[in-house]
């Protein structure tokens, strides 16, 4: 299941973590974040102890999604060794992630 990341524990389970991280940036409201929603889940499944995968709901965690610049939703960051290496906006298929994530282990 994908981990809820948080302005209070963002730094801890992202930024000092040394596996690739995929944050996605989402919002109830928004029906892109909800259609991809599904693919996060499956990747965090299928890249179980390989890979974090989590969420940062913007409306509740607003520190997080300013730091990152954060202005359209969904988007989705790749953070390897407290640094974003690649990142997604929009709803996208998972192949793309998929690429993404393979590209950076």
């Amino acid at each position: 299941m994908a981990k809820e990341y948080t302005d209070a524990n963002f730094q801890t389970d992202v930024l000092q973590s040394d596996k690739l991280t995929v944050v996605d940036f989402w919002a109830e409201w928004c029906g892109p974040c909800r259609a991809i929603g599904p693919v996060i889940e499956e990747l965090s499944k299928e890249y179980d102890g390989k890979v974090n995968v989590g969420k940062v709901n913007v409306d509740h965690n607003p520190q997080v999604s300013m730091n990152y610049g954060i202005t359209s939703i969904p988007a989705i960051l790749f953070i390897k060794n407290g640094q974003v290496v690649d990142k997604l906006v929009g709803a996208q298929p998972k192949a793309n992630f998929v690429r993404k994530i393979e590209a950076n282990l």
